[in-house]
Parts: C-alpha cells; structure tokens; sequence
C-alpha cells in the first residue's frame, strides 16, 4: 500500500507541476487543505475516495491516472479534439514535434527498425 501512495503522490506532484500550481492554489481548487495535498504528494497518507476525486478534477486527470498511472480514453478523447480544433500550419507544426519526439524517445534496432517494446 505504501508504494502505491508514494507512486500516487509522484502522479500528482508531477501533474500539479505541469499546471504550475502552488500546493496551496491546488488544495483551493480541489476544496482540500494544504496540508492534504502535502501528505499525499509525499504519500504519508492516503486520501477518502472523495478526496481522490476532487484532486483529479482539479489537476485535469483521470482517476485511473492518479491511482495507476494509466491514461484513460477520456484523456486521450480530449487531446484529440483539441488538437482537431488547431489550424493546417498549427497542425503540421505540432506533428513536426511529435515525430521529432518520438523519434527520441522509441527504441531502434540497428537498422533502424523499431523494436517491439
């Protein structure tokens, strides 16, 4: 159980970071305490399903996200249409830094061809 706090926690700092939140703006907009979002980010305690829940709301995220670490459809739903709403140019542009991206990041063979992960 411990683990899975600590791992809950590191979610949620990295996610609150990614917001450029405070502990404290975050704990405002979840309707908790500072102190709360301190505990679980350090995953010294878990928090009431409730909790958990206005927490996710707050930080953009799936439940399933903040307690396992896996991006839901819904997540990925959202992306999508965002990025269906961009402009060609604007398009082009960010699949110009996807690929440069993934290039990367994805493993290679040595002859270039992906291998299977």
């Amino acid at each position: 159980m411990e683990d899975l706090l600590v791992q809950m926690g590191k979610r949620m700092r990295k996610r609150r970071k990614q917001l450029r939140l405070t502990q404290e703006e975050l704990a405002e907009k979840a309707g908790i305490t500072p102190q709360t979002v301190s505990t679980a980010e350090l995953g010294k305690k878990a928090m009431k399903p409730e909790t958990i829940v206005c927490v996710c709301k707050a930080l953009q995220v799936s439940t399933d996200y903040l307690l396992l670490g896996s991006i839901g459809s819904d997540e990925q739903n959202e992306l999508f249409m965002r990025i269906s709403r961009l402009s060609t140019n604007h398009y082009r542009y960010l699949e110009e830094i996807i690929m440069s991206y993934l290039s990367a990041v994805e493993p290679k063979t040595q002859s270039g061809i992906q291998k299977d992960k």
